[in-house]
């Protein structure tokens, strides 16, 4: 019998010998959190895990890396590319808020990459040629395997636009591929600005899962993001997903197995290293950038609160924010409507409890939407409710509205009741509302506002959302500071 186990192992360890294993890194929506919050991510942490592990890897970025603080803001994305060229990055995919700066600021976001920027359904308008700087995919050869990166771009930009256009991802990931397997690369992945959670629920991200169902055995690793959500070892046929949350608090650690006789891919399995500055320690040089890099003069207090506002609320049964309450209240004083509403992926983090300085207002809400206000009967008012809830979570916060609802088997949306200033909702009623201008125009989650004509919505006062925030906050003092919106506004029952 121990001869028989000796001859088995014989022979099994030329198998095991034969295969080996290459690092590929990704991070996605970074949105420019250069530095750690509460001793956890920025650039600095990742730098220190990069330099700790093997040195033939791959780092790969998802996109929406080009907005989201102060210094991405002010330098209108360029800052983000900085530090990412400091990291050398191999490849990053474009995601919706490198638009944030309009068409115009593209051009130069692209150019001063010196990693890859890979989106094969990314065109010029008009010419549908590829815009310069930017491919379809790149081959790459780390510890003797020949990859292939493809890249597909969000299709939905934050500003909209009208230098580019996009075709439909898995058509321009055919297309791709027909042109990378005439190279014979041992590893494709896939890094794209989309969801493997939009399967589940629908919208513009949904064709993800289908990588997995229509290209298997053709794409083996796909590297996603947009949704801010984490994903690891999840499995489609044998296509391995991965997501790495945002804001670089984690890294994902994907290990490619080849065989090393042939090179072909054999297997990819992912691990979350959360970005911990006790425990990854933080490199130097990263460290000393990204002091170089700080926005001056954003750290001046603007005011003070009683208790943090959180993007989460306290009791399960609630659907809403104090946070997000808190701008509600603050847009309806400054509006006068009937009901103002708020998009909880607007803001962005959380409000600290006491000083309250600049910095924390851009991070909570980078963007540079204005207001705009409209009128609605009813039956519209539900609509837009409506479409804002889904399982578990509300795309909106109200101020001047509550609602309560049940959720179903299937976790649909059943039993709605909404009121207005505490009187139940009427269909032939008009209501007067407002809400940031993204949402206004149907952009993202504000889908249902498109079926409002646009003659119909007018812009209220010249101060953007941010601006709102910044004035609420000077209300407050340390011996009165300012108090959150109250939670329960949107309930399930």
């Amino acid at each position: 019998m121990r001869k028989l186990v000796l001859l088995l192992s014989a022979l099994l360890l030329p198998l095991a010998l034969s295969a080996k294993d290459t690092i590929v890194y990704h991070t996605s929506d970074s949105h420019g959190f250069f530095y750690p919050q509460k001793g956890q991510g920025g650039f600095a942490a990742l730098a220190a895990v990069l330099k700790s592990g093997p040195k033939n890897y791959l780092l790969l970025d998802s996109g929406d890396f080009a907005n989201g603080t102060v210094e991405t803001k002010n330098s209108k994305g360029l800052k983000a590319v900085e530090f990412m060229n400091a990291l050398k990055y191999d490849a990053a995919t474009i995601g919706n808020h490198e638009f944030d700066f309009y068409d115009a600021a593209v051009p130069a976001i692209l150019e001063k990459a010196q990693f890859a920027i890979l989106a094969a359904n990314f065109f010029e308008a008009g010419t549908l040629k590829r815009p310069e700087h930017v491919q379809a995919y790149k081959i790459f050869n780390r510890n003797g395997v020949k990859f292939a990166v493809i890249g597909l771009a969000n299709n939905n930009p934050t500003q909209g636009t009208t230098k580019y256009t996009y075709t439909k991802p898995l058509v321009a990931l055919e297309n791709a591929l027909s042109e990378v397997e005439k190279q014979n690369p041992d590893v494709v992945l896939a890094i794209v600005h989309d969801s493997l959670a939009d399967d589940k629920h629908g919208g513009a991200g949904a064709y993800v899962a289908d990588i997995g169902r229509q290209f298997s055995g053709r794409v083996n690793v796909v590297l996603g993001g947009h949704a801010h959500k984490i994903f690891q070892n999840e499995k489609i046929n044998d296509v391995l997903f991965v997501e790495s949350g945002y804001y670089v608090k984690n890294v994902s650690k994907v290990t490619i197995t080849t065989d090393d006789k042939t090179g072909k891919f054999v297997s990819a399995k992912s691990q979350l290293i959360p970005l911990y500055i006790n425990k990854t320690g933080q490199d130097k040089e990263i460290l000393k950038l990204g002091e170089a890099l700080r926005e001056p003069g954003v750290d001046e207090i603007v005011g003070y609160t009683e208790e943090p506002m959180r993007k989460r609320a306290s009791n399960p049964k609630f659907l809403d924010n104090s946070l997000d309450n808190w701008l509600a209240d603050l847009g309806r004083a400054y509006t006068g409507v009937d009901v103002f509403i708020t998009n909880t992926g607007g803001t962005r983090v959380d409000m600290p409890q006491g000083a309250v300085t600049k910095r924390d207002i851009i991070d909570i809400h980078p963007f540079e939407n204005t207001v705009t206000k409209m009128t609605v009967d009813g039956r519209m008012l539900k609509r837009i409710v409506k479409s804002g809830l889904s399982k578990g979570r509300t795309r909106f916060t109200y101020s001047g509205l509550a609602v309560n609802f049940v959720y179903n088997k299937k976790g649909k949306v059943k039993d709605l009741h909404i009121w207005v200033h505490n009187k139940p909702q009427k269909k032939q009623k008009k209501y007067t509302i407002a809400t940031s201008s993204f949402i206004a125009q149907g952009r993202s989650e504000g889908y249902a506002f498109k079926a409002i004509p646009a003659d119909q919505k007018t812009q209220v006062g010249t101060k953007n959302m941010r601006q709102l925030l910044e004035d609420g906050l000077r209300q407050g003092t340390q011996k009165d500071p300012v108090k959150p919106g109250p939670e329960g506004r949107v309930a399930e029952r």
